[in-house]
């Protein structure tokens, strides 16, 4: 699985007008990318990471100030666009198989205690952000 993920000032996701979720505040912004092999233990792994990764203000986690987490599935992240001019999917999972693990990091995530929004899998989304610093980092399990 892979993960960008950014500190926010706040994030929203809209599909077809509608804001399907929406974070206020200090957060993260999590774009979710699934391959192939990803399994329900490595949905396990990136939730716990992303709850407790130190990126928000003076090194503090999610966890530290109970910050909230918009997750948003994005298959493009296992994009390859080096050979070419046009990228290849090859390497992102089907829905079938990304949806599940998708929703299992956002299952993990709440049960750790976060409060998570999220974007509305396979449907074309709007997401608009405040970047905090700018900060953005890619975490891989």
């Amino acid at each position: 699985m892979r993960a960008v993920v950014q500190r926010v000032d706040g994030a929203s996701v809209v599909v077809a007008g509608e804001t399907v979720g929406e974070i206020t505040g200090e957060g993260l912004c999590v774009l979710v990318g699934v391959t192939h092999d990803d399994t329900p233990e490595k949905a396990a792994q990136l939730a716990r990471k992303l709850w407790s990764v130190r990126v928000l203000e003076d090194e503090k986690s999610c966890s530290d100030v109970n910050a909230p987490l918009l997750v948003v599935s994005q298959f493009t992240l296992y994009g390859d666009a080096r050979k070419g001019r046009r990228p290849t999917w090859n390497a992102a999972a089907p829905g079938p198989v990304a949806e599940p693990l998708v929703d299992e990091v956002v299952r993990c995530l709440r049960d750790l205690g976060a409060h998570v929004e999220t974007g509305r899998f396979g449907a074309k989304m709007s997401v608009s952000l405040t970047n905090n610093g700018p900060f953005t980092v890619l975490i891989e399990v």
